[in-house]
């Protein structure tokens, strides 16, 4: 929980935005959407409340769009122009939302951002009117609205294609093939060269045992997708999770006993980003950073289906080799995730009648696939080139000990969350919690960066 002396009114607030997080969406579930919904931060449009405001009177910071960029070290490059001009980025969600446009607009003023270049919604299988008293829809219509307006934040010059699905996805087998469909078709058209995936299923509710045989064949369907995307240069991400190193079965409710990890997180064609808590000032400049673990946890952990992909087994010393036992492990990066240090959200349709438009505080590795992909976007457009497949090249220079040329290493805290699971603990070097860990582009503009160079 979030905590703070505070006065009895704030701290009521203040434990508002703390317990909302379980109610919308997916609950605890790691399954879609991976986002954690807090208190209304701000009714109606107009700019946003300071930073400063939300610590005073919500016991939380409200990291705007500029700050993250300080935190992140992202200025310089914006600064020089590389804004993701030139590249689209693809969101993939279940049913969208019914203000999307007008709530991204509405974001933009709040904190004084240009429009995209484009702005496109596409249903290629199809829309279902969108119920204002459907929870599942209300949950999908905040992760998209977090998705869009998020990755905009990060790279304002990209283009941003949204393709939705008339199903939702829950868990297990539930919506996967549909969001294949999806992906498939923007592989297909050539919509864009980065996709940003914010859901995930357990594992192990992909079993055959426990899904049938249409299980394995989702896995295997999806598997062929991601390396056909690789060897076309496309880069795809996905939230780790939002739970920890457990996660639940078919029912959303029971967890499995043991540690477990969401896929499609942990395809080894996918970078995993897993989940930080971000401690900055009000000016956004960066003073620590831990493995996100309260109020939910950034997942982690080794998958049971992959095989340990080479850029692992080349790269990871042997300590880590006989952790993993010859499997994937996740995640490959991290990002701000803590609904305890979040970022706002502005939407539009009113979900909890009228008055309540605005900008909600909001949490989760949803927040870090997109801006990940906002980051990719915009280093896409300074090398010239899309960088694709990043996996390969972050691990060979991770195991040269260059991470640090654009990133930091996350050494603090562990992903248990459930009582009675193990964690992992962040470690010097990659680690089940954080993986590499955070984006530190602070040298960019002014020096050859190792990623981008590295074959």
């Amino acid at each position: 929980m979030c905590s703070s002396s505070v006065s009895s009114a704030r701290f009521a607030r203040a434990l508002t935005v703390a317990t909302m997080y379980f109610i919308l969406g997916s609950g605890l579930a790691t399954a879609a959407p991976q986002i954690r919904v807090g208190a209304l931060a701000h009714t109606g449009a107009g700019q946003a409340p300071t930073d400063a405001y939300c610590r005073a009177n919500y016991a939380v910071p409200c990291y705007s769009p500029q700050e993250m960029r300080t935190a992140y070290g992202l200025n310089g490059l914006l600064s020089a122009g590389m804004d993701g001009t030139g590249q689209t980025i693809v969101i993939i969600d279940s049913f969208g939302s019914p203000t999307l446009a007008a709530d991204l607009a509405a974001f933009d003023e709040a904190y004084g951002l240009p429009p995209p270049p484009s702005f496109t919604v596409l249903a290629p299988l199809g829309t279902l009117p969108f119920d204002p008293t459907n929870g599942d829809m209300i949950g999908w219509a905040f992760e998209t609205t977090l998705d869009v307006q998020w990755a905009h934040a990060i790279a304002p010059g990209a283009a941003i294609v949204v393709l939705t699905s008339p199903v939702s996805e829950t868990e297990g087998v539930q919506g996967l093939p549909e969001f294949l469909a999806l992906e498939k078709y923007a592989l297909d058209h050539h919509l864009g060269k980065i996709i940003s995936q914010s859901w995930a299923a357990t594992e192990n509710t992909l079993f055959a045992a426990v899904a049938g045989p249409q299980g394995p064949e989702v896995i295997k369907e999806f598997s062929e997708f991601y390396a056909r995307a690789a060897r076309q240069n496309v880069t795809v991400l996905a939230g780790a999770g939002d739970t920890g190193s457990g996660n639940v079965e078919t029912d959303r409710v029971t967890i499995y006993p043991f540690p477990t990890v969401g896929f499609p997180a942990s395809s080894p064609f996918v970078t995993a980003v897993g989940g930080t808590s971000l401690y900055a000032d009000t000016s956004g400049n960066y003073q620590a950073e831990t493995v996100w673990n309260g109020c939910g946890a950034g997942g982690g952990g080794i998958s049971q289906i992959f095989q340990e992909p080479g850029y692992q087994s080349r790269w990871l010393p042997q300590d880590l080799q006989a952790q993993l036992g010859r499997h994937r492990g996740l995640p490959d990066v991290s990002y701000n995730a803590d609904p305890c240090t979040p970022i706002l959200i502005y939407v539009g349709f009113s979900p909890f009648g009228a008055g309540s438009n605005g900008l909600y505080f909001a949490g989760g590795t949803s927040e870090g696939s997109p801006q990940w992909a906002g980051i990719i976007a915009d280093l896409n457009q300074y090398a010239g080139r899309p960088l694709g497949f990043i996996n390969p090249a972050l691990y060979a220079l991770g195991g040269l000990g260059r991470f640090s040329s654009f990133g930091r290493d996350i050494t603090v805290g562990n992903n248990a969350f459930f009582i009675g699971i193990p964690g992992y603990s962040a470690t010097p070097g990659w680690d089940l919690a954080t993986g590499w860990g955070t984006p530190n582009l602070v040298e960019l503009p002014y020096k050859v960066f190792e990623l981008l160079e590295h074959e």
